[in-house]
This record gives structure tokens, sequence and C-alpha cells, in this order.
């Protein structure tokens, strides 16, 4: 084919963890098809997200290219263990920085117009202002990309406009949905006001990263929102992380001793317990769960980590989250469990048979992850969406439990608590029809990737959409 008559690919990603995450292994399944993709971010957040993708080489895909645009600098502040408030507002100043990509965005486009019959903008919905230039390029075509679930993002919009008569089963799932108090700060609340207005008469689809497997109903939903103002195309192309592992297990010498002690655990016995990249324990809540990982008498991997700072390459580490004395040396002497300082294998470990259980805050790539490997989720959401997706799994899906509710949020954790919620979804009777459920839908999810599944389908009708003639 001739040059002029190709299609491109140009990816824009919100530069939290959560979001580079999604947009990067999004590339790798487009690249598959032989479009080239063009990753549009900062340097130090590509480089994050090169650094931290798991089980694949995103320099292997030589369709790939990364633009690594500077950005005015901003502050690096260590995010507050004691802020009244989970959202961590000290990512703000870098969320900022990143709206000054508008410029060479457009530049970008401009230059791929002139070597490319269609530029296929597939921007995060945080980047709705970045990239509305594209209007004045008469080759490209935009869509919005939805980085929550198809679940979360539906109540969000219908909160908006009330307009759609729920049926019966979702109006008593309404009642059920946790309020938005305490989920985000005022000042990114400005963010999303002004990002949604940029958004209005832009885009032609949404992309999500779920599954007609387990949320059609809410995808359904969403087409009579209108969230793409006058189309009611959305594709759920999900799930974007790998099913099979793609290559062999981290190196390093902490990642074969832990699974090397993995490969000893009985199947579904050791629960991963991980809050994510934005979350910052306070010192007694680390004593607290610390101990009741250790009463609740199952094996367990933690990853023991401060939130990100808002570039992770400068400066020095920061606070080091302190264990009560000697606890590290005891439970790795003893064979309880595995304490994890770094950035952890999370896919590796969940699709590991002798993982059980996940204790997570909700993330929509931890549910993800979780969902995929069949792997029952103890909730414990701290900000943002994780309430609501938290929702998800516990009443539509059926395949975890709290750990901690949302309403309970301001209540000082306690070991007990931790300890029950272990061996509640490790060891009761609910927890093995909810680990029953986990595995079930695991199975199907992972078969919809294969030829002929339903998420396969998705994307190749995406693919022949933007690769029309």
């Amino acid at each position: 084919m001739d040059q002029n008559q190709e299609t491109c690919v140009v990816m824009v990603p919100f530069i939290a963890q959560g979001h580079l995450n999604q947009l990067i292994h999004l590339s790798r399944l487009i690249a598959a098809y032989n479009l080239p993709v063009h990753f549009v971010c900062a340097a130090s957040n590509t480089r994050q997200a090169k650094l931290r993708v798991h089980c694949w080489d995103p320099l292997s895909a030589s369709n790939i290219q990364f633009h690594e645009f500077p950005i005015p600098s901003f502050s690096n502040d260590p995010p507050e263990p004691n802020a009244t408030l989970r959202f961590p507002n000290h990512l703000m100043p870098s969320f900022t920085a990143i709206m000054h990509l508008r410029e060479p965005f457009l530049k970008l486009i401009s230059d791929l117009s002139t070597k490319m019959k269609r530029i296929v903008i597939v921007h995060d919905y945080l980047m709705s202002s970045i990239v509305q230039d594209y209007v004045s390029v008469p080759n490209a075509e935009v869509y919005m990309f939805q980085s929550c679930s198809a679940f979360t993002a539906f109540w969000y919009h219908w909160e908006e406009t009330q307009t759609l008569k729920l049926d019966h089963e979702t109006e008593l799932m309404r009642t059920k949905i946790p309020t938005l108090e305490g989920c985000f700060s005022n000042e990114f609340i400005e963010l999303l006001n002004s990002e949604d207005s940029c958004f209005k008469n832009i885009s032609s689809g949404t992309l999500y990263d779920t599954s007609k497997v387990f949320e059609a109903k809410y995808l359904e939903l969403l087409k009579h929102e209108e969230v793409t103002s006058g189309t009611t195309k959305n594709w759920a192309i999900g799930p974007f992380n790998p099913v099979t592992m793609i290559h062999h297990k981290s190196s390093g010498n902490e990642y074969v001793k832990l699974f090397d002690w993995l490969d000893k655990q009985e199947p579904n016995s050791v629960i991963y317990v991980s809050f994510g990249t934005t979350v910052t324990l306070t010192d007694e809540e680390v004593r607290e769960i610390a101990a009741g990982l250790e009463e609740s008498g199952h094996k367990f991997i933690w990853v023991v980590r401060e939130a990100d700072k808002a570039d992770i390459f400068y400066g020095d580490g920061g606070r080091r989250v302190e264990l009560p004395e000697g606890y590290e040396e005891r439970v790795e002497s003893s064979g309880v469990g595995v304490v994890l300082r770094g950035w952890a294998p999370q896919l590796e470990i969940l699709k590991h048979p002798s993982t059980g259980g996940f204790v997570s805050h909700c993330g929509w790539n931890s549910c993800m992850e979780g969902i995929t490997m069949g792997v029952p989720i103890a909730t414990w959401p701290m900000h943002s969406d994780q309430p609501r997706n938290a929702t998800l799994i516990k009443e539509v899906l059926g395949t975890g439990i709290d750990a901690r509710e949302w309403g309970r949020r301001d209540e000082k954790v306690a070991a007990a608590m931790v300890a029950e919620a272990v061996r509640r979804l490790m060891a009761s009777e609910e927890g093995c029809l909810v680990r029953k459920k986990a595995a079930e839908l695991g199975v199907a999810v992972r078969q919809s990737v294969e030829e002929g599944g339903v998420m396969r389908k998705e994307l190749d009708e995406f693919i022949d959409h933007i690769t029309r003639q």
C-alpha cells in the first residue's frame, strides 16, 4: 500500500500511572495490526510507562514510536500521609504542566497528515484540551478513551443528565452507588470540568478498557447517554493487559526469590496486598495492616511503598514506609509472607496458581488485572473512581468482598479488621463462592481475546473502522 494511503494512530495518554499503563498496553494491541502508533507524552512519563509496563517489552515493537516532548518544570512535592483527603493532590502541578503539550501535539499531527491518509487520535478523556485543535487537520479524527469501567462512567453521566429512565434492576443498583464525596480534590474537579468543556463535540466514539463479557449492560446504557455528543458508538476492547505472559518472569534477585517462594505454596493459598501508586498510608495504618496480615493465619505478599511523586525519577526515593521492628525478617524467615518494597510484577503474581486473593484499592488497572486472572478481590477503595469500581466488583460481578467499606473510610484501621477480611476471602464459605465466580469470569474474559471471542471482534471492528476506505 502506498504510504499516503496508510492510517496511523496517535496515542495521547494522561500522565497518572494508571492512565499511562492502559494506553501503552493499547498501543501494543493496535500495533499488532501492523499500524504505526505514535505515543505522545512528556519525556519522564514516557520513560515511566515503558519502565513499568508488565509482560512485554515496548522497545520490541518496531512500529510504536515514542514522542517525548518537554513540558514546563513543576514542583515535585512528596505525598502527605496524614492528609484528610486520600486523593493525590501533590500530583496536580504535573497535571497542569502536561497541558502544555497542545502546541507540539498539533505540530506532530500536522506533519503526519502530509504522509498519511488518515490520522486516528486516541486520547485520554483528561487530555481533551490537548487534542482539540485536530479540527484544523482535515484528515484527522479523534476517539476518546475512558480510563474507568463502563459501570462507573455510566453513573457519572447519568447523575449529570438523569434523562434516561432506569429499569427496575438499574434503579435498585442506583441506591448502592457511593456518592462522590471524598473522591476528588477541588483542584482536580476544576480540571475535570475544564476538560469536559473541551471534549464537547469533538469525538467520533469512545474506547473502554473493559469487556462485554461482564459490562455489556452498562456499555449499552452508555449509548443512550450520548457521551460522545451525537454518536452512540463505543468499543469495549479490554482487557488491554496481556492475558498470557509474553516474556519470561521479571528478572532480578528479588523477583527470582519471590517466584521461587510462590512456587512452593499451595494453590489459592496466598493473598496479594497492594494499594497502587497513588495511596500513602499513615504509620499507624501500616502497623495495623502488618499485624492484621500476620494474625490472619494466611500466607501473603504485601507491596509496601510510598505513593508516586509527580516525577518518579527526580530526587531521592522520599519517605521509607516503616514496618514494625523485625517484621520483614520474621515473616520471611517463617515463610509466612513476602514484603516487596519496589515495583511489583503484579500481573505475574495474580496469574500464579498460588495466588488466591487480592486486597486492592480498586484502581481500574488492578480491577481489570484481577478480573482477567480470575482472582477475587477484597476491596479497599481510597479515592477517585475506586469506590464505584468496588461496587461493580462486589454488587454486580460478585467477585469480591469488602475489606473496608467506603462509608467507613474515616474510621481508624484496626488489625482485627484486616485479619477478618483476609479470612473471609481466603477461608470462608462466602470466600469460596466469590473465588468460584472470579475464576469462571477470568476464564470467560481470557477466552474473549482469542480468535472469534467478543473482545477480538470488538478490536477487529475498531481497526476496520479506522482503516476504512
